[in-house]
């Protein structure tokens, strides 16, 4: 089998290399006498200045002062209150929690989240969410949540969210 293709392949390599291509040479010299290349002027390149580099008083930004966050005196005036012990919806991300109604006792309204196929009843001044959210308003259509976030400073910074009623049938 092996003799066999290697006489086959050099019968093709005979095929090809024999010949005269003298049509072929004298087609491209007549293709290429009227083809001028086009190609364009390199562009003119400016005179670079070099900027002289002074560190004089600046920090330098490898020190390990700089490889962590800063250290703030002030801080904004909002603090999370993180001695208060954690209510249930407070472990759970706002995302995964359900506004489903609301009920009113006593002149008091409550509004009924569910989470994980359980139901809980919260009322203003309650948590709910991670990020340290106090509910502040219920109404028929949402719930009004004020978070303490922090910032990329470091600072910790109101945020209002609210919690949208379910529609009946919406998962």
């Amino acid at each position: 089998m092996s003799k066999r293709y290697l006489m086959l392949c050099g019968i093709v390599l005979a095929a090809c290399g024999g010949g005269n291509h003298e049509d072929l040479r004298e087609w491209m010299n007549t293709a290429a006498q009227g083809v001028k290349p086009n190609i364009p002027p390199l562009p003119v390149v400016e005179s670079y200045e070099a900027i002289p580099y002074d560190v004089g008083n600046m920090v330098d930004p490898f020190t390990m002062a700089k490889m962590g966050p800063e250290e703030k005196k002030g801080g904004g005036g909002f603090r999370p209150d993180l001695e208060r012990p954690k209510e249930p919806l407070e472990l759970y991300p706002l995302e995964t929690l359900k506004y489903v109604g609301v009920m009113t006792r006593k002149k008091v309204s409550y509004a009924i989240v569910q989470i994980d196929g359980a139901l809980h009843q919260i009322k203003i001044g309650n948590y709910m969410g991670q990020n340290f959210g106090v509910v502040v308003a219920i109404s028929e259509a949402e719930i009004t949540l004020r978070e303490l976030i922090q910032d990329s400073a470091g600072d910790w910074v109101e945020r209002t969210s609210t919690l949208v009623l379910q529609e009946k049938g919406a998962n």
